[in-house]
């Protein structure tokens, strides 16, 4: 199983897929109660549905979440006519058959086809989705639009040749990356990404292939400044205002200690995904990182209230801490410390090889999507917490990283993802039983 073949990636992705699929459709076909952020979530579905899609209804909506997610819900409810919370669910879950449809087709046409396998299998197996595949969820749209607009712009971007076919795929993957944007905002994300891969990847390159580069970025934030217009904000008006919900809000504005929190999730992730990067490091190098990676969790494991936050770690960690803090401080600090000292250990692996990131630029854009993602969380005003099911968005990103550097499938990297994705059912149905 080590060395990694598209076959196997093949296989494993159409069988958690299907197990996905499974879970999925006998909760929406036998629990018909609202749960979790269902009837938030509702009330813009249904918004949408009585209103249609106008400026008026869009500077209604009540979430903070742009529009499209609900949008698309929302048409699936039309479309079908029947239970609107059952259709939006199902229009949900139509959206990950989308992506695992198109990644599956597209990325035989690339030069990373196992890279998009591994992504593609990383994203399924994550904790979150499940959940997001079944409940009225906005991730399973904005995820669509954005896995497909950066397969398509990453692989005309990187072409030897500029032709009219790779300048058009360039500008649809951007539109694609522009209507991610307007379903959730954090993919903001993806446009510096973008421009900087471009600059990254520019020698030797033609106008024409500037032309592309540029027109598609245009094409990209163009959503967005439509978005921004009509609210007049990155955020719904109710949600800035905090006229929407009593005691949340949410508006762009300063803080300094939520990337730190994105931070510690994008790398707790990447942890399990690539752990095997920690005995790579030589024994003589090890100590400087140990040192500073244990300081890194003493000061984690102190401000775990404000670190964890709403899902399945910190859920855990409470469990297992059984309302101790002395625990929590010990447990937390050892898991803050640990993926502290993978992190050291990837970016020294990456560096050491760094002729990978011309193999596969896909890592490239990965890390880049990742840094900015964090980076953009101190934009980020409110009250709202970085609930951990806002790392799925990073999920495919993640995947890429993973597999460009570590494109292996051993046993004990497809035991880390069967565990993933147990938790990922337990979730959905922890839920639906009312736990």
């Amino acid at each position: 199983m080590d060395a990694v073949r598209s076959t196997h990636l093949w296989f494993l992705v159409l069988l958690v897929f299907a197990a996905n699929l499974v879970s999925a459709t006998l909760f929406i076909g036998r629990i018909h109660k609202p749960v979790g952020d269902d009837n938030v979530n509702m009330v813009d579905v249904r918004l949408y549905v009585a209103h249609g899609v106008s400026a008026a209804s869009i500077r209604s909506q009540t979430n903070p979440p742009g529009p499209l997610g609900f949008v698309w819900m929302a048409e699936g409810v039309r479309l079908l006519g029947g239970d609107d919370l059952r259709d939006a669910r199902l229009a949900a879950l139509f959206s990950w058959v989308l992506t695992v449809s198109a990644v599956l087709l597209l990325s035989r046409y690339t030069g990373f086809q196992n890279v998009w396998l591994g992504a593609l299998l990383v994203l399924l197996a994550f904790p979150h989705t499940v959940e997001s595949m079944t409940l009225v969820l906005t991730e399973g749209p904005a995820l669509f639009f954005a896995t497909v607009g950066v397969l398509l712009w990453v692989e005309s971007a990187t072409r030897e040749t500029t032709t009219t076919v790779s300048q058009l795929f360039m500008i649809g993957g951007g539109l694609s990356m522009g209507l991610a944007v307007v379903c959730r905002q954090y993919y903001l994300a993806l446009l510096p990404a973008a421009g900087l891969f471009a600059l990254f990847h520019s020698t030797k390159r033609g106008r024409s292939w500037w032309a592309s580069v540029v027109a598609s970025l245009i094409t990209a934030v163009l959503p967005a400044i439509l978005l921004v217009a009509i609210w007049k904000g990155v955020t719904s008006p109710g949600m800035a205002t905090g006229t929407s919900y009593e005691n949340w809000r949410a508006a762009a504005g300063l803080n300094f200690f939520r990337p730190v929190v994105a931070a510690f999730y994008a790398a707790f992730y990447l942890l399990l995904l690539t752990f095997p990067v920690m005995s790579a490091l030589k024994p003589a190098l090890r100590w400087r990182p140990l040192a500073l990676a244990l300081a890194i969790g003493l000061v984690f494991g102190s401000r775990s209230d404000r670190i964890l936050q709403p899902g399945p770690l910190r859920t855990a960690l409470h469990f297992a801490a059984r309302h101790s803090s002395i625990a929590l401080f010990a447990l937390f600090g050892l898991i803050a410390a640990a993926t502290a000292y993978n992190t050291i250990a990837l970016g020294s692996f990456l560096w050491e090889r760094r002729s990978i990131f011309r193999a596969s630029p896909l890592l490239t854009f990965g890390l880049l999507f990742v840094a900015f993602f964090i980076a953009e969380q101190v934009g980020v005003g409110g009250n709202l917490f970085l609930y951990e099911r806002y790392t799925l968005q990073l999920a495919p990103f993640l995947g890429v990283v993973a597999f460009s550097a570590f494109p292996r499938l051993t046993y004990p990297r497809l035991l880390v993802l069967a565990a993933m994705l147990m938790v990922s059912h337990v979730m959905l149905w922890r839920s639906a039983l009312g736990g």
